[in-house]
């Protein structure tokens, strides 16, 4: 494996011995830790977590799921967004999207109630301007956590970016996904006028 240079917040540069991985309790104290911003870029067609709530039986089921806003993860960014932090995702979506795109695009309601900015591309408009087929998240702009799944879709950690260069990457894919996303609210209306 390549050793690469890392730079540490000294300002020294020292060997990078290979990736940091993260368990998943490591990279949830990200989002706890993050100071101005968190941006996600969702590139999956599921995501096993998401089938594990009564919000997902309730819109299977062809109802309006009762988002539940006071738990953990909702308690951190809704505080985040209050002091002034900015929370944004693109999401991309297949056409036709799967069930477990068009229940996050329902869940954008509740990303939003949050004070997250989200916004939606559709996959063919996402590979015309070159995002990798990569989901992450750039925290203050200088941390990259790669997502990492297993073969059920279920996130098993991260891969931690620090390097300024890898992560410069990732900031221009964010500023290029987010000139060509849709806000999602824009976006579920174009999708229903196709689905009449």
């Amino acid at each position: 494996m390549a050793r690469r240079l890392r730079f540490t917040g000294t300002g020294r540069p020292h060997l990078d011995e290979g990736p940091r991985i993260l368990d998943p309790d490591e990279f949830a104290r990200l989002f706890e830790d993050f100071e101005h911003s968190a941006w996600h870029l969702e590139m999956r067609r599921r995501y096993a977590a998401d089938e594990e709530g009564d919000d997902w039986a309730q819109f299977t089921a062809g109802q309006q799921p009762t988002w539940d806003l006071d738990t953990p993860w909702c308690r951190t960014i809704s505080a985040k967004t209050r002091d002034g932090a900015y929370v944004g995702r693109v999401r991309i979506l297949d056409n036709p999207p799967t069930t477990g795109q068009r229940f996050l695009l329902a869940y954008s309601e509740k990303n939003a109630e949050l004070g997250e900015d989200v916004r939606n591309m559709w996959r063919a408009d996402a590979e015309r301007v070159n995002l990798p087929p990569e989901d992450f998240w750039i925290f203050d702009s200088q941390t990259v956590a790669l997502c990492l799944f297993d073969a059920d879709d279920q996130l098993t950690g991260a891969e931690l970016i620090t390097e300024p260069v890898r992560v410069n990457q990732y900031n221009l894919l964010r500023d290029i996904a987010l000139h060509y996303a849709t806000p999602y609210e824009r976006f579920a209306e174009q999708l229903a006028g196709q689905e009449v």
